[in-house]
């Protein structure tokens, strides 16, 4: 009876103090485990919130380049205060018939009134016409605008966006074979008329505008609006609302500069973007982007 009763009280296990010990100790090794970590933990989280920044910043980058380079030559134009750039969206190209290949080939487009035309409205695509690659379909459809040398804003004729004193701007309504018809042929009532050199032609499909806010902290893209004469820069207000698709977040600055070389049928677009938050560990992203354009019309 002795013994079990000395058996009991070896096994009653650990007393309150102990325990209270143990937990002291393993909070105290917790803690310096905690302090040990930390640090690397927090370098490991910020390096990837940076690294999701830096490529938040180049995919926007990229985008902006890829439909610069898809620009519509003398097409680019930035607000004042560098916030909106914008730019016609081209799809394809080619060289029209012209009055001076001769007779009998199709039908010429028109710079000419004094020349009476059968079909002053359609003109024939001289060579192949512009397709798809993979899907074969044809790259000019109804909707679709030709444009024949633009100059650029203040050129009149010869500016895409401005139609109200003459135009080099048509809207496409069919397409068979090498014919493209258009709603009408604007080029016949230019004052002077201004038929391209090298008899050739682009297809614009959109307008095409990014815009910088600031207070959002937001880069917008907006397309499939109606093309103005002046300038949209109210991302709030027709014809761009409700037409755009967020690009970036957590934008901290952004600038647009666009620099025509001199004496050269090229330009320079200039894009500041930066991404972050300020007095942050990741801190920001900051990228500067340019890209050249051609703008032989």
């Amino acid at each position: 009876m002795k013994r079990h009763l000395a058996f009991l009280n070896r096994a009653r296990g650990f007393t309150l103090v102990e325990m209270i010990i143990v937990i002291v100790i393993t909070g105290i090794i917790g803690g310096m485990v905690a302090v040990f970590i930390r640090v690397p933990v927090q370098g490991y989280i910020d390096a990837t919130a940076r690294a999701s920044l830096a490529d938040a910043a180049d995919t926007a980058a990229r985008r902006i380049t890829r439909d610069l380079r898809l620009a519509l030559p003398n097409s680019v134009r930035v607000s004042t205060n560098g916030q909106y750039l914008e730019l016609l969206l081209t799809k394809s190209g080619g060289r029209y018939l012209s009055d001076a290949d001769g007779p009998g080939l199709g039908d010429a487009l028109g710079f000419d009134p004094s020349i009476a035309r059968a079909n002053p409205n359609k003109f024939t695509v001289v060579g192949a016409m512009p397709a798809d690659a993979q899907s074969a379909r044809q790259q000019i459809r109804p909707g679709d605008f030709i444009v024949v040398y633009n100059l650029g804003p203040g050129y009149v004729p010869a500016d895409a966006y401005n139609c109200a004193a003459g135009c080099n701007r048509a809207t496409v309504t069919g397409v068979s074979g090498n014919v493209i018809t258009l709603e009408n042929n604007p080029f016949l009532a230019q004052s002077p008329p201004l038929a391209s050199p090298s008899y050739r032609f682009q297809v614009v499909s959109t307008p095409v505008s990014y815009a910088c806010d600031s207070v959002k902290g937001t880069l917008t893209r907006y397309s499939g609006y109606a093309i103005q004469a002046t300038q949209p820069v109210d991302a709030a207000a027709a014809p761009l609302l409700g037409t755009g698709a967020l690009l970036a977040q957590s934008v901290t600055a952004c600038s647009f500069n666009y620099s025509a070389i001199a004496n050269v049928q090229r330009g320079l677009v200039s894009v500041a973007l930066s991404l972050g938050a300020a007095n942050s560990n990741t801190g920001t992203i900051s990228l500067l982007q340019q890209t050249q354009v051609v703008n032989t019309p």
